[in-house]
């Protein structure tokens, strides 16, 4: 295995891992076990382990990049989160978020994260 297909390995499992926690985030229906079943497919499926064979360099770099890009989604929201006036640990709990000032504009249709429904008390102010 040469360091450019461990990398390239690497990079296609961030890949994934960044869009399994956005799918995952952006989930508005119950958790069901199919859900579950899908994510074990998507990270040891028989595709993968047909382009990266376990017990390889490239599986292990697929892991790796698996892992970061899982976790590294998460890390940007916290440092988003955590840089933001507007937000703070609540807005991880239950979506809640400080009121906007009168210079910001909402946009018509907007997607909530983890399907959060917008409180009854923000949902009649502007938007």
């Amino acid at each position: 295995m040469s360091l450019v297909q461990t990398l390239g390995a690497a990079c296609f499992g961030g890949v994934i891992g960044w869009y399994v926690y956005y799918i995952n985030r952006y989930k508005t229906e119950a958790v069901k076990l199919t859900d579950l079943v899908t994510v074990i497919g998507i990270i040891g499926g028989s595709t993968v382990l047909t382009l990266f064979p376990a017990g390889t360099d490239l599986f292990g770099g697929y892991g790796i990049g698996l892992a970061f890009g899982f976790f590294g989604y998460f890390a940007m929201l916290l440092l988003m989160v955590g840089s933001s006036k507007n937000f703070d640990v609540d807005w991880f709990l239950d979506g809640r978020s400080k009121k906007p000032t009168e210079e910001y504009v909402y946009p018509k249709k907007k997607q909530h994260p983890m399907g959060v429904e917008e409180p009854e008390e923000r949902k009649d102010n502007d938007h």
